[in-house]
């Protein structure tokens, strides 16, 4: 599932934030543009308006100054919009001469509209906070220009934006909510997508995975006619060849051991017949050549049993004789038998004795002895260099853990997890098949224990066993 967890979260990154980016500058690109359309419509409006009421003004203006100021309280009082927007008349010191809210004589808030339109004589506008209310306006202001060219005042529209502002608002948030729509319409389209992708992909990976730990032979289920129809297909393809190249490795494997098996007995047994016989062989060269072939033999013989072994792993018909069993006994006998062994070797054994009680514990005797010679045997091949190797068995929650380590190089860090497979034997240069250390784990795991190699602090390879004290 990591990997699915894995497309997934890449889907997020690139495909989604990328729409969401889009649907964000959209919106936001959306509601500038309506806001300053709303506000450019309302600001020309406003400045026709103030352009045609100035005009009206000119012919008044002209004539005195009391007709001009009557005229700014008639205009004022008969203002029709005055729901939308107030209508000011402001002389030079910025008084309000006449308001459409009312007869007023007051200062007015003074803002750069007013300023601009009477220093520059040009209709000016503002957009922004009320001074003296703190409410967003707009007001555009025109000047009211006497006939010797002298400003007398000006004549402002206000009108608050808050009416204005709360269509933007509503606008934005509808564009908003439509955005969010998409970007839920893409992910669940997205997702609906990803799970055609990844649901097959991921029943593909963990077949994939039982076909790499060996269940040659499997099949995935096409369901699709196309790319990961043909990916199943080629992986079904590689599963069933490699499944016919085991079964005839197995066969060949299987067949070679059985013929070999004669022939090395014979030679077994007729070298202990000839060293045996005594004056039958004069000199001493030639029992010396007899205990080589005698010796070659016997490795030979067990690396055929070894290969026997493994077929019948392959096969199945590996089986184990469980009975409640002394695995204490069986441990010990097997390390003295081979402590006398390696002494010809100038390899000490030393069993490391405790006064632990060991239960007795179901297993098959005769292959947990095969597990013990097997890795005794690795130790003294691959660390018998160190000069010595110790053995160990306790108690520890719940198993009987066994511990066998040698003094020699180790191995190497990268080569750890990789010793236990069949025929992987690595930068060791020792004799061997390279399938005793798999043996041993099949026949452990099949005991529900474990088998592990480490490096053991201070140099050498430690083999831990740990099994069961009851049945599991």
């Amino acid at each position: 599932m990591k990997k699915v967890k894995g497309l997934q979260k890449r889907w997020l990154r690139n495909t989604l934030s990328i729409v969401l980016a889009l649907v964000l500058l959209c919106v936001t690109a959306l509601s500038v543009t309506v806001a300053a359309y709303y506000y450019s419509n309302m600001q020309a409006g406003m400045e026709a308006k103030a352009r045609a009421s100035t005009s009206f003004f000119e012919t008044y203006i002209g004539k005195s100054y009391n007709e001009y100021y009557q005229s700014c309280a008639k205009f004022t009082q008969t203002f029709e919009a005055k729901d939308v927007m107030e209508l000011q008349f402001i002389n030079t010191n910025y008084r309000i001469v006449a308001s459409s809210y009312g007869p007023l004589s007051t200062k007015a808030t003074v803002t750069s509209d007013i300023t601009e339109a009477i220093e520059t004589k040009e209709i000016s506008s503002f957009t922004g906070e009320n001074p003296a209310t703190g409410e967003r306006i707009l007001a555009v202001s025109s000047p009211l220009i006497y006939s010797n060219g002298e400003v007398i005042g000006v004549l402002r529209y206000v009108t608050s934006l808050s009416r204005v502002d709360r269509q933007i608002m509503v606008f934005s948030l509808i564009v908003v909510l439509v955005g969010m729509l998409i970007l839920l319409i893409v992910y669940i389209s997205g997702r609906y997508y990803l799970k055609s992708i990844l649901v097959p992909v991921s029943e593909i990976t963990a077949t994939a995975k039982r076909i790499a730990a060996g269940g040659y032979g499997v099949q995935i289920q096409r369901q699709f006619d196309d790319e990961i129809g043909e990916l199943a297909d080629t992986i079904n393809d590689m599963s069933n060849k490699i499944s016919r190249s085991e079964k005839m490795q197995s066969e060949f494997v299987s067949s070679v051991s059985h013929e070999l098996r004669t022939p090395l007995t014979a030679i077994s047994g007729w070298s202990e017949t000839l060293l045996s016989a005594g004056g039958s062989v004069d000199s001493a060269e030639a029992k010396r050549g007899l205990n080589i072939i005698l010796r070659e033999s016997k490795r030979l013989t067990g690396m055929v049993e070894e290969l026997l072994e493994f077929t019948r792993m392959q096969d199945g018909r590996f089986t184990l004789n469980v009975a409640l069993s002394d695995i204490r006994a069986e441990f010990e006998d097997t390390v003295f038998m081979y402590g006398s062994r390696l002494k010809q070797e100038n390899i000490e054994l030393i069993y490391l004795e405790n006064d632990e009680e060991i239960p007795e514990i179901p297993c098959d005797t005769a292959r947990m002895r095969q597990v013990f010679l097997n890795i005794l045997d690795n130790a003294a091949k691959h660390g018998g260099e160190g000069g010595k190797i110790t053995a160990e068995m306790c108690c520890e929650e719940g198993f009987v853990v066994v511990r066998i380590r040698d003094f020699g190089p180790g191995i190497p860090e990268e080569e750890l997890p990789l010793v236990k497979k069949k025929f992987y034997k690595g930068t060791s240069k020792a004799r061997g098949s390279g399938i005793g250390l798999a043996v041993c784990e099949e026949i452990v795991t099949m005991h529900n224990g474990s088998l592990e190699l480490s490096n053991a602090e201070g140099g050498g390879t430690l083999v831990t066993i740990r099994l069961p004290i009851s049945e599991q």
